[in-house]
């Protein structure tokens, strides 16, 4: 090995250490390493940038953005609350979610049930009081698990089959079967299921998300929200409701007829038509308008049936024709088409009712806005406009039926191989946009930059691995080590060799390099080849220890706020169960009879 396989190791180990560590962000890290690799002549700009073109990563900023239009059109809410209705705790949700993904994860592509699944477990995370990152890598995790159970369940496991077709070594080596994969797929999953069940609470961060971290404002609003007649909440006591432990919310008093009650003790049973005061963050309070949760807003109204809405916050100006004025009386919502959902007058706990509130000048308001909102506001002195903070909109069915519909012909197009998934999802995103159920405009915003330039650089490691000929070196030290041990050995150093390089360098990569080296060894031994390439799909496709070892864990990198100390602490534990468990059962079935 020469002074560039040299070079590339040493970038290897500097990346490796500076992610663990957390020294520099992980794109920062990966651009100084390429950057030594490409003064060195290692990598041409040409092949450094060539990651731009993969198609693998234009799918996966494809799915964020159709999931994130998903996730704003609330579409899926209703669907998934049906089947999560009874999965009231941590670890009911978890389980169910798992099992759900799993399965489908079987059949379908991952990358799209992902995609789908993680605005759902996001908002479900935030109305229940849990960080993103206690769901996001178990959600992933379940998709992977679920892929490696069939043939068709991970792109790996086809690859390694085009392989086994292609491969002159063995002529009458025959392809490989649906179900080939499912003696140890099926196994792992129930494994991986509850090793995520029992330890995902200890070992996953409880971090703020990208998102949530972004958007989070330190304004206290108060907000009025009245129990529905048919809330789940009549009858309850306030602690049984639990709404003393609201995320983001704090129950200030409750109005019942003229009667106000505070503070609220624990104790006090709740009746239909209280009037809740609370004291909340903002994103808590946006999460109220569209949630089913048995509390209704009241000062938002019709407001919720109308197709385009908008969350704004306003600041009452010195000179506003608002001062003095009650919410009622200021006749917000005839004037400017909005309804004052909850003020923060900053230093000073408001009481009462919203409508009986008097404004203040510097007052900031928390509005519900229709259409012609802007129209109407352009004009006036009374208020001044800080930001729009969210926006919702509600489709027609045909719009529902396409974007939903498209979804689902997009995944199985692409699973019976008709139609690449990559252009699915384009046309799917062409109509979108044609049929004006999102804007051009928000899309960037769907978009993780320093992300998508991870994957690019970390594409560009795996080139020079492989074109200094490291990544060959790595494999046949490893496999020398191994030998000795006969069969069960070189299978359990092939697993190994396999899972790293797939860590650092992708699944695919890793698989061209050593399905060659494990069938030729598999040869020479003149043991069974079955256990010999089945044993590269799993430890390519089975990928738990690095983001950018596998799509579904880049996807939700960013938006769970992990770091791949994460990822190593959690899957490095469950990639040696997954080894064990393969080495076991493959050496079982078409070795340990022969023997």
């Amino acid at each position: 090995m020469g002074f560039e396989g040299i070079l590339v190791l040493v970038v290897i180990a500097f990346i490796l250490l500076s992610l663990y560590l957390e020294i520099t962000g992980p794109s920062f890290t990966f651009l100084i390493g390429i950057i030594v690799i490409g003064i060195a002549g290692i990598l041409s700009p040409r092949e450094i940038l060539s990651g731009f073109a993969n198609q693998q990563i234009a799918v996966i900023i494809l799915l964020l953005i159709l999931g994130d239009i998903v996730r704003r059109t609330g579409v899926l809410d209703a669907i998934f609350d049906g089947l999560f209705q009874y999965a009231r705790s941590y670890k009911a949700f978890m389980a169910r979610m798992m099992a759900i993904v799993g399965v489908f994860s079987a059949f379908l592509n991952n990358t799209p049930l992902v995609a789908i699944m993680m605005p759902y477990v996001h908002n479900w995370s935030k109305r229940n009081n849990f960080r993103p990152s206690k769901l996001l890598i178990p959600l992933s995790y379940a998709a992977i698990l679920g892929g490696c159970a069939t043939l068709i369940g991970t792109s790996t496991n086809l690859i390694v089959n085009g392989l086994v077709v292609d491969q002159k070594i063995i002529p009458d080596l025959e392809a490989l079967d649906l179900f080939d994969f499912v003696y140890v797929g099926a196994p792992m999953m129930v494994i991986g299921f509850f090793y995520m069940l029992i330890w995902g609470d200890k070992l996953l961060p409880n971090r703020a998300d990208v998102i949530s971290s972004f958007s989070h404002r330190s304004r206290e609003y108060v907000v009025e929200a009245q129990i529905r007649s048919n809330s789940k909440y009549v009858g309850k006591s306030v602690e049984e409701a639990n709404l003393r432990n609201l995320k983001g919310l704090f129950l200030v008093e409750i109005l019942r007829g003229d009667q106000k009650i505070a503070p609220v003790s624990p104790t006090v049973i709740l009746k239909k038509h209280d009037v809740l005061i609370f004291a909340g963050e903002t994103e808590t309070i946006i999460e109220m308008i569209n949630t089913n949760s048995g509390l209704v807003l009241t000062q938002v109204g019709m407001f919720t049936h109308k197709t385009h809405t908008e969350v704004r916050e306003a600041v009452v100006s010195h000179n506003s024709t608002l001062i003095n004025k009650t919410v009622k009386d200021a006749n917000f919502r005839g004037k400017y088409d909005a309804a004052i959902i909850a003020i923060h007058r900053n230093g000073e706990r408001i009481s009462g009712k919203i409508g009986t509130v008097k404004l203040k000048a510097g007052d900031v308001l928390l509005l519900l806005t229709g259409e012609d909102f802007i129209d109407r506001a352009n004009d006036t002195q009374d208020f001044y406009l800080i930001s729009k903070i969210r926006d919702f909109r509600k489709l027609k069915f045909y719009k529902i039926a396409v974007l939903l519909g498209g979804f689902l012909a997009a995944i199985i197009l692409s699973a019976f191989k008709l139609v690449p998934l990559f252009l699915a999802l384009t046309v799917l995103l062409i109509l979108v946009l044609a049929l004006k159920i999102a804007s051009p405009k928000d899309i960037p915003k769907s978009i993780d930059y320093p992300l998508i330039l991870v994957i690019v650089l970390s594409l560009a490691l795996g080139t020079a691995m492989i074109k200094t000929g490291v990544a060959g070196m790595i494999a046949d030290f490893i496999i020398s080590i191994f030998r000795p041990f006969g069969s069960i050995g070189l299978l359990t150093g092939i697993y190994a060799i396999t899972a790293i390089l797939g860590a650092y360098i992708t699944n695919k990569a890793a698989v061209a390099i050593i399905f060659p080296i494990s069938l030729t060894t598999a040869v020479n031994l003149g043991a069974d080849p079955m256990p010999f390439v089945l044993v590269v799909s799993f430890a390519a496709a089975a990928n738990f220890m690095t983001p950018i070892g596998y799509q579904t864990n880049l996807m939700v990198y960013g938006p769970g706020g992990y770091s791949f100390k994460d990822f190593f602490k959690i899957g490095f534990p469950l990639t040696i169960l997954y080894m064990i468990v393969t080495v076991v059962i493959l050496s079982y079935m078409y070795l340990w009879p022969v023997q």
